[in-house]
């Protein structure tokens, strides 16, 4: 089961949430849109994103008090936060931005085709860091069958060994039945 990978839309203004959506349209995203910095961190208890896009100034929490909030939480502090503002007027609500862990920090009006670029980037790293997280875990489930396999084989060895020495009736029969065991994954009785 392959997970889409999902952009947190971060906005007060309603207009401003569709305007989003349109611009993400097309890309291998499914955008969630809140209204609020509270809906936001309500919305990363149950989900997980690729990036999160969010307005700089909204009423009650701000988005960098929202952002400090996200970076705080061990579940949510490595997703990506891209800030959007109208407030070009201060360089050092930029650098706010940057000190609550903002990877980036875009005045309206912004250019659409810059902003799906950069959502692109990292959508396309969260499936990356997905698809290694699969094929490691295969890694491991293939080292713990080999680990069964090469344990089984000693021990059959070492029974076929004894063998030699002392005959046992059954030590050919107990081996293979190792064997055979450890083929298919099941752990010797």
């Amino acid at each position: 089961m392959t997970q889409v990978a999902k952009a947190l839309l971060v906005d007060d203004r309603r207009e401003n949430l569709m305007a989003l959506e349109a611009i993400l349209q097309g890309l291998p995203v499914q955008s969630v849109a809140v209204e609020s910095g509270e809906a936001a961190l309500k919305q990363l208890l149950v989900d997980d994103f690729a990036v999160i896009l969010l307005d700089a100034q909204m009423p009650d929490m701000d988005g960098f008090e929202t952002a400090s909030h996200i970076k705080r939480r061990e579940r949510t502090r490595h997703v990506p936060i891209i800030f959007l503002t109208a407030a070009d007027r201060d360089a050092q609500l930029a650098l706010r931005g940057y000190a609550v862990g903002a990877v980036d920090y875009l005045t309206k009006p912004f250019d659409p085709w810059v902003l799906r670029a950069k959502v692109s980037v990292f959508v396309e790293l969260w499936t990356k860091t997905r698809q290694l997280a699969v094929q490691s875990e295969m890694v491991r489930e293939r080292d713990a069958q080999w680990r069964l396999l090469t344990d089984a084989v000693d021990e059959a060895s070492a029974l076929l060994r004894a063998a030699e020495e002392a005959p046992e009736p059954d030590a050919i029969s107990r081996a293979l039945a190792l064997l055979e065991q450890a083929r298919w994954g099941a752990t010797p009785d």
